[in-house]
Parts: C-alpha cells; sequence; structure tokens
C-alpha cells in the first residue's frame, strides 16, 4: 500500500521560512511527477509547485521565487523549501505523487495534508 508521509508545517510570521517535506513509500515501481497542492478556507485547491523525476520543475506564479521544490529520487521524497512567506500562503498542503506500484497501474496519491499558517 502506497503511502505519501508529509512533515514540517506549522505556523510562522510573515517573512519567515519552512520546509516541507514529503515521503512516499510502498511497493513502488516508478514516480513520475511528485509535488504540492494546497487549499486555503473556501478555496479551491491549486497546485504550489511540481518537479519531474527528470528534475523539470513548474511553479505557481504566486510563489515563483519564493518556493523552491527539489526532489531525492533515491528516497522517493520532495522537498518544498518556502522562504518570504506571505499571510496569503496560509493552506492545508498536500502532497502529490503520480506513480505506480507493483501490480496496479498509473494514478495520482495524495497526502493527508499538512497546516501551514502564516501570521501578519
Amino acid at each position: 500500500q502506497v503511502q505519501l508521509v508529509e512533515s514540517g508545517g506549522g505556523l510562522v510570521q510573515a517573512g519567515g521560512s519552512l520546509r516541507l517535506s514529503c515521503a512516499a513509500s510502498g511497493r513502488i515501481v516508478s514516480i513520475n511527477a511528485m509535488g504540492w497542492y494546497r487549499q486555503a478556507p473556501g478555496k479551491q485547491r491549486e497546485l504550489v509547485a511540481v518537479i519531474t523525476s527528470g528534475g523539470v520543475t513548474n511553479y505557481a506564479d504566486s510563489v515563483k521565487g519564493r518556493f523552491t521544490l527539489s526532489r531525492d529520487n533515491a528516497k522517493n521524497t520532495v522537498y518544498l523549501q518556502m522562504n518570504s512567506l506571505k499571510p496569503e500562503d496560509t493552506a492545508v498542503y498536500y502532497c502529490n505523487a503520480y506513480l505506480i506500484e507493483n501490480g496496479g497501474t498509473w494514478r495520482n496519491y495524495w497526502g493527508q495534508g499538512t497546516q501551514v499558517t502564516v501570521s501578519s
């Protein structure tokens, strides 16, 4: 059974930094893209950043220049370094991975979510 385990959320003041981690485990054959989405109260879930197995990244315009997504393929882990945080970054952040597990098919998996709160 595939699991995405997230860590690193919390409360920080505006201008501060946080680092999120997400580790995928289970009978994983291959992972294509991994990344982060977020959902603020009353809003739809939106893409924050995604990285392919080849290291190509894509960021939401709202986080470009402030957030950096990296990936350790050997550990099936992605890291989201968030700098210059703003109150509008406050949301539940969800890890996502598009992967195939042994005996399965390619599909999306989601973590349980981690709260990021930025105070003004």
